[in-house]
């Protein structure tokens, strides 16, 4: 089959890859209905990570049930399923607490941006549909897969609820569905941090009150300015610089919460200002397997549409345009067809 394969830093290439197949006998195998082009993926595109080359690309999918290995039980061929970025079993201790990404037999899941995609540890993983969806909820039950149950896991660890201020550091997809996530969650007043116009009008789409174009110090005196002095109940943290990190944590008020999602690179946090900060930080690669089953019925029932974040789509073969796309910041998302 033809598949995504980053070669070096910018070297995208649509080539021939081994088509997946049953390995172990919890795998299933699934065909891709859509896929698409994550912010984490840039990260070795531009070379800011290393990553051993040549590397299949792209962990967010969603598709219909090829095959199944002899130990598979619930997970059946035919069903539409859409799983995490981790495979988990769903049953360790790890999992039964609610983190299946820190799952004791947890495989990262690479290589969805191809036609098929072996997916392990499946009965844990893959969660089905009540039927074949129309292809009007395809892009929105893509979104679950990553970014809307990171932007959804933000809300959660920032300890999102009724009434309180948000703030969201970050305009990428996972920013602005943790902005939905918060506006769901109840919160009464939502700070989106962009200075886009395009991504500005979706954070308003999707709940934000206000919107503060400063960053760094600047924006923390916006905020602190906004909130009369005190700073925010809750912030999400959905991009993983140094910069973006501290303007979280000073963007919080004494006994609020950061909710970090964004990948880390080159974050160092000074121990004495967190210290007397007095701010909860909890975060880390998202649980979405957690909250797939409630976010799979919130799409069903037409109560929220995150695949709204995607503003271009492809076909499949013309993966590396939509990674120059985010790239360039020509689009906030790309969804990726076969």
């Amino acid at each position: 089959m033809l598949g995504a394969v980053l070669h070096s830093p910018g070297d995208l290439r649509f080539e021939e890859r081994a088509a997946p197949k049953i390995v172990n006998p919890t795998d299933a195998v699934i065909r891709i209905a859509a896929t698409c082009v994550c912010g984490s993926d840039l990260w070795p595109y531009r070379g800011i990570q290393a990553s051993p080359v040549p590397t299949p690309m792209g962990h967010e999918y969603c598709g219909i049930v090829e095959e199944v290995g002899g130990a598979v039980r619930s997970i059946k061929p035919g069903q539409f399923v859409i799983g995490s970025f981790f495979a988990s079993d769903n049953s360790c201790p790890h999992c039964q607490a609610g983190y299946q990404t820190s799952c004791q037999h947890k495989e990262f899941v690479g290589g969805a941006q191809a036609p098929l995609l072996r997916v392990p540890l499946a009965d844990g993983t893959l969660v089905p549909t009540r039927e074949v969806p129309s292809e009007a909820l395809i892009a929105s039950l893509l979104a679950l897969s990553d970014v809307m149950g990171t932007g959804w896991f933000a809300a959660a660890a920032a300890n999102v609820k009724p009434g309180v201020t948000v703030v969201v550091v970050g305009d990428g997809a996972v920013g602005l569905l943790g902005i939905l996530s918060a506006h769901l969650m109840g919160a009464s007043r939502i700070i989106g941090m962009s200075r886009h116009a395009q991504r500005q009008r979706l954070a308003r789409a999707f709940g934000a009150t206000d919107i503060v174009s400063e960053r760094g110090e600047e924006g923390v005196a916006r905020i602190k300015e906004l909130t009369k002095g005190i700073g925010a109940d809750s912030v999400l943290e959905c991009v993983g610089t140094q910069e973006s990190m501290m303007q979280a944590i000073q963007s919080t008020r004494p006994g609020g919460s950061v909710g970090y999602v964004g990948v880390p690179h080159g974050v160092t946090i000074d121990g004495q200002g967190l210290f007397f900060a007095h701010v909860h930080m909890h975060g880390g690669p998202a649980p979405v397997r957690r909250y797939l089953p409630k976010l799979i019925d919130l799409v069903w029932e037409r109560k929220i549409e995150p695949g709204k974040v995607f503003d271009l789509t492809l076909p499949l073969d013309q993966v590396a345009e939509g990674y120059r796309a985010m790239n360039e910041r020509r689009a906030v998302k790309a969804l990726l067809r076969p």
